[in-house]
């Protein structure tokens, strides 16, 4: 910038308060915010940034560079951005681009682990085209919004007893309503907010763990534990009995796919099934990760030293005994699958289980969605992308940074489409007709 337009430029800053507004302040994870900067001199760089404190005390941060127009406006939905953590006309990309801030740790994940608490994100614009020390510099304005998994009047209900642990949410209103299984994959532990965000969405949600960090407790992969966590659900007063389905993502689409398949205690009424495989041995799937272990001389890394899985279950077998026999499914299923999944062999499963599905005669059961570019980590809308992160193998405890792969802006948009096309899914087959679906949502 030349000296004399930028001194034209601060003499005009200091006469002229820009106004951020950002709309709504306080919404849904998977709502859209606009963004818009008034009152700004005409053709006048300026760059939004977004800050955000994880529950692990870690800094995330995106940025976007932008050029007020002719009225002095920036509007983040029409207008492009010329550098940062994206570029072009991105509505979301504060949210989506985020990423660790400079010298944080390594191999990190943005969860919300605590859904009853929002995501506090600073929104700031700040004078020129910025690329560090945000911290070090005063925005010339600042708007703090809170992002929800859970909507007001969302119940959540801890499940304890001796064999199940969980945690249930019921929307509000009279129901009655559909009810869901939610199974998240190998990684452990009680994971709560796809439950939270689809409860907000008028489903009863049950969020299972079956993979248990503490010490003290075990374990179990047996399918009967399934059973009865599927039951739960079912059998609550405010859920449709002939309505649940269960969603697995990675692992918990595996045993999504054997209970469909096995099962004579319960019946799905339909399937989500994200990055997984119907690969496992059906005897007893619950010595999958014997099979990893004797397959461990096929584990690679890649030049950063990520632990890389893709491989494991390759090639697809052909012994009936080591997948699950997708001609058995009679329910309808939706298979989201991620092209540049470095963690499972996710696009080698999707087309042996739909060749074998059209050999049996129940491929109009199947609806599959590819996503190029998108990696393993599928998460709800506008989550930031995480190539690699920190990762502990269950069967050994040993801790590695696991690759999961994609690409940023592939993989938000696969994220963000995914979800629209789980939750048209999910009310096209659980809801009787759109009118009981209206009726819930009162």
């Amino acid at each position: 910038m030349l000296p004399g337009i930028y001194t034209k430029w601060s003499s005009t800053m200091a006469a002229i308060s820009p106004v951020l507004s950002v709309k709504p302040t306080r919404g849904l994870v998977n709502e859209k915010i606009q963004i818009i900067v008034r009152n700004l001199p005409p053709r006048f760089p300026v760059t939004l940034h977004s800050l955000y404190l994880s529950e692990d005390k870690d800094y995330w941060e995106a940025f976007g560079h932008y050029t007020s127009d002719n009225r002095g406006t920036v509007t983040v939905s029409e207008h492009a951005s010329v550098g940062g953590t994206y570029e072009g006309s991105e509505p979301m990309g504060l949210l989506w681009s985020m990423q660790p801030v400079p010298r944080s740790r390594t191999g990190l994940r943005l969860r919300k682990m605590n859904v009853l608490t929002p995501m506090v994100v600073h929104i700031s614009v700040y004078s020129g085209h910025v690329t560090e020390g945000f911290s070090k510099q005063s925005p010339l304005a600042t708007v703090v919004i809170e992002r929800w998994y859970l909507a007001p009047g969302v119940r959540r209900i801890d499940i304890r007893d001796e064999e199940v642990k969980g945690t249930l949410f019921i929307p509000p209103g009279p129901g009655p309503f559909p009810g869901v299984l939610d199974l998240w994959g190998g990684g452990g532990g009680l994971v709560e907010y796809r439950s939270a965000l689809l409860a907000s969405h008028v489903f009863v949600s049950m969020a299972l763990e079956y993979f248990s960090t503490e010490k003290n407790r075990a374990s179990n992969l047996h399918i009967k534990y399934f059973e009865k966590a599927f039951r739960i659900v079912q059998e609550h007063p405010l859920v449709m009995k002939d309505s649940v389905a269960l969603f697995g993502l990675s692992l918990g689409t595996s045993i999504t796919l054997h209970m469909a398949a096995y099962s004579k205690a319960v019946s799905p009424r339909c399937c989500v099934c994200v990055s997984g495989s119907h690969v496992q041995p059906i005897n007893s799937p619950q010595n999958i990760f014997i099979n990893l272990q004797e397959n461990t001389h096929k584990y690679q890394f890649d030049e950063e030293g990520c632990l890389v899985w893709k491989d494991i279950i390759l090639p697809i077998p052909n012994d009936p005994g080591l997948k699950v026999d997708m001609g058995r499914i009679k329910c309808p299923v939706i298979l989201i699958v991620r092209e540049d999944d470095q963690n499972l062999a996710t696009v080698e499963s999707a087309e042996d289980m739909t060749q074998m599905m059209r050999a049996a005669g129940n491929k109009h059961l199947l609806t599959t969605f590819r996503y190029p570019g998108a990696g393993h980590l599928i998460e709800p809308p506008y989550t930031p992308h995480v190539r690699a992160s920190n990762f502990i193998v269950q069967q050994t405890g040993e801790k590695v940074i696991m690759l999961w792969g994609g690409s940023r802006k592939p993989h938000a948009s696969a994220q963000e489409g995914s979800w629209e096309m789980i939750l048209k899914f999910l009310q096209q087959h659980l809801y009787p007709s759109q009118d009981s679906f209206t009726q819930a949502k009162l």
